[in-house]
């Protein structure tokens, strides 16, 4: 077995919630901005958020939502999102992040799996929510703009604040965001207060922060990049939060000139944007000391390009919700081309021959298995597909391919996993080829990803048409549409006589990618 250790610090990990942890810079910088509404400019002061999160818990605890207790959360990022996320944890409950682009039938899935029973959301998305409760155990809908026929979860604000309701920070889920994980349908990614605090301290080294940080957050706080590396770990450092409810190219750049952002995080789609389109240079953006990209692999290319562009770092790391979500993050100043940079401390990874099991050694390929106190506690209500991801040594394996160079920096190479990446966004293929295969017209399907410059990746189907039936792909398209949320969608198809599969009936996925 070859063992590769991370060259950054151990770090050590206290006994403290993961709202404590983000909070801890409330007493210290009680009236510095900590999130900033980027369309409004609404602000809350890191004193008045951690008022405003104990005043939710406590009007939480009102309607006798406790310990053990789960809440879906279906908003896009405003300051709100915090408060609600970190007043879940303090009255002891577990938060589930919705995607608020989802349909009904796919709220619906998660709310039951989950085992939510109260859903909180924003008048824009109250009627899907409304089709998604039934048939669940949420009765009524809250909105944080108070949304005719709904209940106004502001109101909760004005409860006396209760302090954080003990917890077992090491085993109890503090949120349960959904995962694809390696293959299959979306699970319940269960993350322990100890597996957030952890990971803050893991990736905080990678940041040589200042005192006036400033990061702006159009990644969605419902997805486990924005979560976790622009709500959680940069309120934690002290940093001001400037929040987008959705990615707009002209309004990001107009907030970073307006707001002297410093840290600009983002994927690779927006990457290109930052290198190629003119609206760039009509804004003075010279406060951004690093760009930082995740969620998809970026190319050497065009990082350097962008980091021309604006005089600054462009770097990447590397994660997956199951890890909290970095397990690779470039130091700054250690950039090194097409690298996801180093292991973040007290993290051990191993590089192994999905085909043979044997270790791997520096500079050859792997598939990367990691192993640290980010790992998830677990699948919810799914342990097969817990111990298929890590093993009995508490292995992690990602299903991604990867390479370590002899400076201790990781490249993703190839992926073994059939996940499809698009725009950042997961999308399995088993859930798409599952409302294929349904149509009437289709006898069989494979969905894979295809290359594409601007998304990473599109999600393509490969279909054989069932006897005599006269289908189009628009006809497979609009089907597909109706039942996911936009990021899913098919966007290319083709019509074939077979789909290639191993004795056993598996999809030989790698046949119809080489083509």
């Amino acid at each position: 077995m070859i063992i590769h250790r991370s060259p950054m610090p151990d770090i050590e990990i206290p006994d403290v919630t993961i709202t404590a942890h983000v909070l801890r810079h409330a007493t210290t910088k009680p009236d510095h901005p900590a999130l900033i509404d980027g369309p409004s400019g609404r602000t809350y002061t890191f004193a008045q958020l951690s008022d405003a999160i104990h005043r939710f818990a406590g009007g939480l605890a009102a309607r006798g939502f406790g310990k053990g207790d789960v809440l879906a959360l279906m908003a896009p990022n405003i300051p709100e999102y915090a408060i609600v996320f970190h007043g879940v944890a303090v009255a002891g409950g577990t938060v589930t992040t919705v995607n608020p682009t989802y349909g009904a039938e796919e709220v619906r899935f998660q709310l039951n799996d989950a085992g939510a029973t109260e859903l909180i959301t924003i008048g824009m998305f109250a009627e899907t929510a409304a089709a998604a409760i039934e048939g669940t155990r949420v009765s009524e809908i809250m909105t944080l703009d108070g949304a005719d026929g709904t209940i106004n979860a502001i109101e909760l604000l004005a409860a006396d604040p209760i302090e954080q309701v003990p917890v077992d920070v090491a085993n109890d889920v503090v949120v349960l965001p959904y995962s694809s994980g390696t293959t299959g349908l979306p699970k319940g990614v269960m993350l322990t207060h100890r597996n957030l605090v952890a990971n803050c301290l893991q990736t905080e080294p990678c940041i040589n922060a200042t005192d006036d940080e400033v990061a702006l957050a159009f990644l969605p706080f419902f997805h486990i990049y924005g979560m976790q590396v622009l709500m959680n770990l940069a309120l934690s450092t002290g940093a001001t939060v400037v929040t987008m409810p959705r990615f707009d190219l002209e309004q990001s750049l107009e907030l970073t000139q307006r707001h002297k952002v410093t840290r600009f995080y983002a994927v690779p789609p927006v990457v290109l944007a930052l290198a190629k389109h003119p609206l760039v240079d009509q804004y003075d953006l010279s406060s951004v000391v690093q760009v930082f990209s995740g969620a998809a692999p970026l190319g050497a290319d065009l990082a350097a390009q962008a980091s021309e562009r604006l005089g600054c770092e462009v770097v990447q790391g590397y994660g997956m919700t199951e890890l909290s979500p970095v397990s690779h993050c470039t130091v700054e100043g250690d950039f090194r081309p097409g690298t996801s940079g180093v292991t973040v401390g007290s993290t051990e990874i191993r590089l192994v021959d999905p085909d043979t099991g044997e270790d791997k050694g520096v500079g050859e390929e792997g598939e990367l298995w990691v192993r640290g106190p980010q790992v998830m506690k677990g699948y919810l209500n799914n342990d097969e597909a817990t111990k298929i991801t890590i093993d009995d040594d508490g292995w992690l394996h990602t299903g991604d391919v990867a390479v370590l160079d002899e400076h201790h920096h990781v490249s993703i190479v190839d992926r073994v996993k059939e996940l499809i990446k698009y725009k950042g966004f997961q999308v399995p293929p088993a859930e798409l080829e599952a409302l294929l295969v349904a149509h009437p017209k289709v006898a069989d399907v494979a969905v894979i990803g295809v290359p594409d410059d601007e998304a990473g990746e599109l999600p393509k189907a490969f279909v054989v048409p069932a006897p005599g039936a006269d289908v189009t792909a628009e006809e497979l398209q609009e089907h597909v549409a109706e039942h996911v949320a936009g990021y899913k969608k098919i966007r290319q198809v083709e019509f074939v006589d077979e789909i290639p599969k191993s004795p056993s009936g598996k999809i030989l996925r790698r046949m119809l990618r080489d083509g």
